[in-house]
């Protein structure tokens, strides 16, 4: 690990996407709420806070079931075995009713923070975009002017023997970040922030 790698916080760096959950272990409520708590001190344009989530668990099954009725069949093979998924929506509108071209930016913020407290809490998970939004929107009666945008998985951490095997070899691979020599640049496009002579 390099040294600047040292000074990124444990959080950040052993953040992972899993596919492998326990479908037998629960996640308690006050988990749930503490996740959405997090949520909750995103920053957002304006404090406009334009982030909405629908949560299925075992508490409603019939729900739970309707959310992974709206997965891709690749993301159902394994999402279908997390215990809780979270719907996160963005509020488009702002309350003026003026419109928030910042609701995506702002509820993708809401996710990091779930994603971390996940994280800190022991808890896999796993942001996708494979769902059907329209079904999504349809099915849970969401208002016109908010956009279903991810789905989240999250569940205690399962066996990867209790996978498939397609399952287990994407788990297997390698977490591979771009360096940031090649997406940050020092004053004009094309500069590399990492250049000595800038």
């Amino acid at each position: 690990m390099t040294e600047v790698m040292k000074v990124v916080h444990t959080l950040i760096r052993t953040r992972a996407s899993s596919r492998v959950y326990d479908p037998d272990r629960p996640v308690p409520p006050e988990m749930l709420t503490a996740l959405l708590e997090a949520a909750r001190w995103a920053p957002s344009s304006g404090n406009g806070q334009p982030w909405r989530y629908l949560v299925f668990d075992d508490r409603v099954p019939a729900a739970r079931e309707d959310a992974r009725s709206c997965l891709v069949p690749d993301n159902a093979v394994w999402a279908g075995r997390a215990p809780v998924l979270l719907l996160a929506i963005a509020r488009e509108i702002r309350a003026g009713g003026k419109t928030n071209r910042y609701a995506k930016h702002d509820l993708g913020l809401a996710n990091q923070n779930i994603l971390l407290q996940a994280v800190a809490m022991g808890l896999c998970c796993r942001p996708m975009g494979g769902f059907n939004n329209e079904k999504a929107a349809r099915l849970f009666r969401i208002p016109a002017g908010h956009l279903p945008m991810v789905m989240i998985a999250l569940g205690f951490p399962g066996s990867p023997e209790d996978v498939g095997e397609a399952v287990r070899e994407k788990e297997a691979q390698a977490r591979t970040r771009r360096p940031v020599d090649e997406f940050a640049f020092l004053g004009a496009w094309g500069k590399h922030f990492l250049d000595n002579d800038a």
